[in-house]
């Protein structure tokens, strides 16, 4: 196989064999910004429910279960399918959750300090990712090394959003609402990078997919949790399946988007 021309967003010093083009990742639209968004909301509530229900150590037990499970899946899918890669996201997002708030609750790691491991982690993966492959573009994610390290910083991401989002709204006591806030500010602030000055695709991207977590989960956590806590009192367990049932919906939208792709090409 020779090679092609480089996706945007990608590496320009080492070209991208043809075989690798088939991504097993979504483009990157208006949708995969809102899916992403409320898989994190749904990842929030969802483990603080397990976890209440269940236990916290049936609850992480069973959420790594089910996460290996929906990476097994996505590892053997052969291209991009809605179905797979969303559960897997969202099973990542539940796991990641549980990963930063058992340091905290359990191990009485502080948020500040989980922050900052997190955070470390994350550099470490990208870090690896680059010293491997050339490049962080997920448009040249198609299976092997690259979908192992795609993943590594997917979960990474979330577990740092989860300790941003508990450092600010708990430990700084400014609240989910007011948190939330701030976070759906500073998301802009990646997109207007690139705009206006030519920030890299890569790096904005990445940026902005870091602050989904935290966006997401302090709202969805607003919603959810008591007045006393300064929220909405709707309960986790609810705020959940709402989520899931707007997740449900957008995902089998691009399912049969994908599906009508498909049979175009063919």
């Amino acid at each position: 196989m020779g090679a092609t021309t480089v996706p945007r967003g990608t590496d320009h010093r080492r070209p991208v064999p043809v075989g690798l083009l088939r991504s097993k990742v979504p483009q990157v639209t208006a949708v995969f910004w809102v899916v992403k968004i409320l898989t994190t909301g749904m990842g929030e509530t969802t483990s603080d429910y397990l976890a209440r229900v269940l236990g916290p150590v049936p609850a992480v037990a069973s959420a790594g279960l089910l996460l290996a499970a929906a990476l097994a899946a996505q590892a053997r899918a052969r291209r991009y399918v809605p179905a797979v890669y969303w559960t897997a996201v969202v099973m990542v997002s539940v796991f990641g959750t549980m990963a930063a708030d058992v340091a905290h609750v359990a191990l009485g790691v502080p948020y500040a300090v989980s922050t900052a491991a997190f955070a470390l982690a994350l550099a470490a993966v990208f870090g690896l990712w680059r010293r491997l492959e050339g490049t962080l573009a997920v448009e040249s994610v198609a299976g092997g090394r690259r979908e192992v390290l795609y993943w590594s910083a997917v979960l990474a991401t979330f577990a740092l959003g989860t300790a941003v989002g508990d450092l600010t709204a708990a430990t700084l006591g400014w609240g989910y609402l007011p948190s939330g806030l701030l976070f759906a500010a500073m998301i802009a602030v990646p997109a207007l990078a690139h705009r206006l000055l030519g920030a890299p695709p890569v790096l904005t991207f990445w940026w902005a997919y870091v602050l989904t977590r935290p966006l997401g989960a302090c709202f969805a956590d607003w919603a959810g949790v008591s007045h006393q806590r300064g929220g909405l009192d709707l309960g986790t367990g609810p705020v959940s399946l709402v989520l899931g049932a707007v997740i449900v919906g957008l995902v089998l939208r691009l399912s049969i988007d994908d599906r009508r792709r498909g049979g175009a090409e063919r």
